[in-house]
């Protein structure tokens, strides 16, 4: 094949041949393709036992089904009298708070908070139940809400009907209590506005990346859950678990490819590390897991559980995300910057893909501190107000979980980083080995930069 002209060379970019001989570059598939196959048999001889082995732990941990005798009433249920009305607020009545004067109870067991003087008004809303039935429904809004936000005209309430047990009257507000808000529609519209945003923006990718997400939810509702309601071995559960979302979801979302296979190999890497780091974070900070109501019922549902072992567990899914992030991010840049450079040597390319991944962490750390302390804004206000010092409140018990879930999960990712630009690296530069598309040939006298051409 004649050699390329110079003014071929510049319409084509800086030693990078367009076409065939660019996507070689790309995937690492020379003419031969032995340096591919050498990578490609190697990694598979890491993933198919490592797929094997969780799938066979997955197995083993899988719940036996007793946790579905484990149940909790309904908090909205109701019993013979007793109704749910849905509707829409149609109008909205003041009236006197009267001895609701003091409704908000303190954590130290009192009651605090005067309507009137913190001039929340207390409102009944007239609501228009659905389906008919009811003529009018009379809902006493309680203060404490109202001192939160407004209820308007056409907003959807919940409440019980009281009215249906002996004595009741339909026409009293005192037969309607306020339970809820209907939030069906307008979360259903957001659920879809991001599915469209990101089909619309990543397109077919970003509905496989959706699909995956939903595939994450059904592992840990149908496998981690269960097995930990049973008591199973919360690290194990939670590393199994979350091996087999990132063996689902990357592949599902990226695709089959050596890249998506770094980043993978990457990702589980770092979930080892921060397993090590949770397991023994938990353990020397005494993270108890009874942080808030929901711990102590769990605790007194299912007794068999070790809350400081679903912390643990909790730990590891809570990093899953970002760190899934940094691994993806980084092996794409790792094989960017091979097919922007091919003769760039191994530590070149391991340099300028930290350069990268030092920026990732800087704005990674923030990503996560950020979101956990928007997630606990309430608790921080409220810790805030004791009479102690910062080092006491950042100790307490309120607090020092999500101390300790961010540092965590942020070692993990920060060690991931160069764990996964390494094997990228490695990846990248051996499967350009032995492919005469990116090796150095006789060049025009013009353009001693310019790669031989097959």
């Amino acid at each position: 094949m004649p050699q390329p002209t110079p003014e071929d060379h510049h319409g084509h970019g800086h030693g990078l041949p367009a076409g065939p001989a660019a996507d070689e570059v790309l995937t690492g598939a020379g003419p031969d393709g032995r340096g591919h196959r050498r990578v490609v048999v190697a990694l598979t001889a890491i993933l198919v036992p490592l797929a094997v082995v969780l799938i066979g732990a997955m197995i083993a941990l899988w719940p036996s089904g007793a946790h579905r005798e484990i149940s909790l009433a309904d908090p909205y249920g109701t019993s013979q009298g007793i109704s749910m009305v849905t509707g829409t607020v149609t109008e909205v009545l003041p009236r006197d708070c009267g001895p609701e004067a003091a409704t908000l109870e303190t954590p130290g067991g009192g009651m605090v908070g005067d309507p009137e003087a913190a001039h929340v008004q207390c409102v009944d809303a007239v609501v228009d139940p659905d389906g008919g039935g009811t003529d009018r429904a009379l809902v006493p809004i309680p203060s404490s809400l109202s001192a939160s936000m407004d209820v308007a005209v056409g907003d959807r309430l919940k409440a019980l009907d009281l009215s249906g047990l002996p004595g009741g009257n339909a026409e009293g507000a005192e037969n309607f209590v306020f339970v809820d808000f209907e939030r069906t529609v307008p979360v259903v519209l957001l659920a879809l506005l991001y599915a469209l945003v990101v089909v619309a923006v990543a397109r077919w990718r970003g509905l496989r990346a959706v699909v995956g997400l939903g595939l994450a939810f059904a592992v840990m509702f149908v496998f981690m859950f269960p097995a930990l309601l049973e008591g199973g071995p919360p690290l194990w559960v939670g590393l199994v678990g979350c091996g087999l979302i990132m063996l689902v979801v990357l592949y599902f979302a990226h695709g089959f490819s050596l890249r998506t296979t770094t980043a993978l190999l990457g990702t589980l890497i770092g979930l080892a590390l921060t397993a090590v780091l949770a397991l023994w974070g938990t353990d020397a900070a005494y993270l108890t897991g009874l942080g808030d109501e929901y711990s102590y019922i769990l605790a007194t549902v299912a007794p068999e559980v070790r809350l400081s072992g679903i912390v643990l567990c909790g730990l590891l899914v809570a990093g899953l995300g970002v760190l899934n992030d940094v691994t993806i991010t980084q092996a794409s840049a790792v094989w960017e910057l091979r097919a922007a450079n091919p003769r760039a040597s191994r530590r070149e390319l391991f340099a300028s893909g930290m350069r990268i991944g030092r920026d990732h962490i800087a704005s990674t750390v923030y990503t996560i501190a950020f979101a956990y302390a928007g997630a606990a804004l309430p608790v921080l206000m409220v810790v805030s107000l004791y009479d102690r010092s910062l080092w006491d409140t950042l100790m307490s018990g309120e607090l020092v979980e999500e101390i300790v879930r961010i540092l965590v999960g942020s070692i993990g990712l920060v060690l991931a980083i160069p764990v996964t630009t390494g094997i990228a690296v490695s990846v990248a530069t051996a499967v350009q080995a032995g492919s005469p598309a990116v090796e150095p040939a006789a060049a025009p006298a013009s353009d001693p930069h310019w790669p031989r051409v097959p």
